[in-house]
């Protein structure tokens, strides 16, 4: 028994009457539920008012039910009041109108299977796919069959070329398909993306404007479907990412408005997907530059001589930090033959990777000329031959100070390629003299200058060395750290050791700063001879 005729036999039984619905298809009045089964059938052409009619089981009120073309409800005589009819008729029209929807329901989710099958499968292939370009395949041949389109394409935005790249494509040669300038006035796809808004082509519609160029690029193949791809973070306007294309429909040329909207959904979900690799590289790549600049770094540190290699001979303390992960202040100390020591601080005139280029290629020259050449002046012109075409071709150039110390003979003999902060500081006086530039930085001018020379009573100076990082050092209101206040450290501290001396003069250094990142590299080196 159906639902409406459970609900004539208990509404029969509430009214005390007898209930049938019949149905009226071309003139013929067929019943559709109701008690017995009658051999005549009542006449109800003549418009669609009640009326009372004598049948052969006696008079019977037959009342329309709004809402449903060509139903009545037939209420037998007896003690039913004037209103009941119209009543029960309204409770049976509800109950149609209801089945109705039930049945529509049920029929568009039919219909619409195949669509809620394909975003619940690529919802699986991007929530179980980690390489965008696998998905991307399964996607458009998923899309395609649903849809029925002979070809596809999926079409990634890449910000910084400012084009439209190939993402995936079927049924045509991806290596044929060359990336597509946003800019592109001729480019369906480059206006989908640049509009953020479907456009959709129906060469069978008269009145369609084919929305390609007038200057001979017109779309000349079948109906098509040019989806954005577009991605929205919470709360954040959604940006477009990409296109998908659908070209050439199987059967109806026209993709329709359940297509459109279907596709649309779809690349929601791949503009997610889209975004999110894109975050994952992202991560991925700033964790393997972060991972290369810890290593850069931790070669550059190992480039850098620790003091232990000339400690045997005179007392020293040396440190370099760099304003980057890498940077272009350095230092050397070098073992010379007749226990002299080659002492070396250099500034490349930039930080960065550029710079600590400058600064492996000097390192590595300088022990080679150190033994070679025979005065600091010969050290420094070679050092500048060997690094011609890089400072060319970079356009940077570095103040370099390189120094030959005698500790027996109590004598430097130097050579200054434009360094500013050269000192030799007595130990008895405190008093700190300059040691002046004999020549230009290097490759700025090839002037080859000549070494300088001063002499001191045996352990009775320092040489105080450090770069613009130090100097330059911001405080607080805004002043620099200075030349003075190194000095004033080594002074004080004329009697302790380089290496207290050094410490002094960095506690300072990040007193004055308030502990704040370096803006350029600092090199400081004390020297006890």
């Amino acid at each position: 028994m159906s639902r409406i005729e459970r609900l004539v036999a208990l509404l029969g039984r509430l009214a005390g009457a007898r209930l049938r619905v019949w149905r009226v298809d071309e003139g013929t009045a067929r019943l559709a539920a109701g008690a017995g089964a009658p051999d005549w059938a009542p006449s109800l052409d003549g418009g669609d008012a009640a009326r009372r009619l004598d049948t052969p089981e006696g008079p019977a009120w037959f009342e329309p039910v709004r809402g449903a073309a060509g139903v009545w409800l037939e209420v037998g005589s007896g003690g039913v009041p004037p209103a009941a009819p119209a009543e029960l008729a309204e409770v049976v029209g509800s109950v149609l109108a209801a089945e109705r929807d039930v049945a529509q329901v049920a029929a568009e989710l039919s219909e619409r299977y195949e669509e809620i099958d394909l975003i619940y499968t690529i919802s699986e292939i991007l929530g179980h796919t980690i390489r965008l370009d696998e998905a991307a395949e399964r996607i458009l041949r998923e899309v395609s069959a649903v849809v029925g389109a002979r070809r596809a394409t999926l079409l990634a935005h890449d910000p910084e070329q400012h084009v439209l790249r190939l993402l995936a494509a079927r049924g045509m040669r991806p290596e044929e398909i060359e990336p597509i300038e946003v800019d592109d006035p001729c480019s369906v796809s480059a206006r989908v993306f640049r509009e953020m808004r479907i456009v959709s082509y129906d060469p069978t519609d008269s009145k369609a404007v084919n929305p390609g160029c007038p200057e001979g690029r017109n779309y000349r193949g079948q109906a098509f479907l040019s989806v954005p791809v577009l991605y929205a973070a919470p709360g954040a306007r959604g940006k477009p990412i990409g296109v998908i294309n659908l070209t050439d429909r199987v059967g109806e040329d026209a993709f329709t408005a359940g297509d459109r909207k279907l596709v649309a959904a779809i690349a929601n979900q791949i503009g997610a997907a889209i975004e999110n690799a894109r975050l994952v590289a992202k991560d991925l790549g700033q964790q393997r530059v972060q991972r290369e600049l810890e290593l850069a770094r931790d070669l550059q540190h190992k480039l850098l001589p620790s003091p232990l290699v000339v400690a045997a001979r005179v007392d020293v303390a040396a440190r370099c930090r760099q304003a980057e992960s890498v940077g272009g202040d350095f230092y050397n100390l070098l073992n010379l033959r007749a226990d002299r020591i080659g002492v070396m601080i250099g500034d490349v005139t930039s930080h960065g990777f550029g710079a600590a280029l400058i600064m492996a290629l000097v390192m590595a020259a300088s022990g080679i000329h150190a033994e070679s050449a025979e005065t600091p002046t010969e050290v420094l012109r070679r050092i500048e031959d060997s690094l011609t075409e890089e400072l060319s071709n970079t356009e940077m150039f570095l103040t370099v100070f390189y120094g030959v110390v005698d500790p027996a003979a109590g004598r430097i003999t130097y050579a200054n390629a434009g360094h500013p902060h050269a000192f030799l500081v007595s130990t008895r006086t405190g008093q700190a003299v300059r040691l002046e530039a004999t020549r230009p930085p290097l490759g700025l001018a090839t002037v080859p200058g000549e070494d300088g020379v001063l002499t001191w009573a045996r352990r009775e100076a320092i040489i105080c060395l450090f770069t613009d990082g130090v100097a330059e050092a911001a405080g607080g209101r805004d002043e620099r750290f200075g030349e003075a206040r190194v000095l004033g450290h080594v002074a004080r501290l004329k009697d302790r050791s380089a290496r207290e001396i050094l410490e002094s003069v960095h506690a300072d250094l990040a007193g004055f700063t308030g502990g704040a990142p370096p803006t350029d590299d600092r090199t400081v080196v004390i020297l006890k001879v």
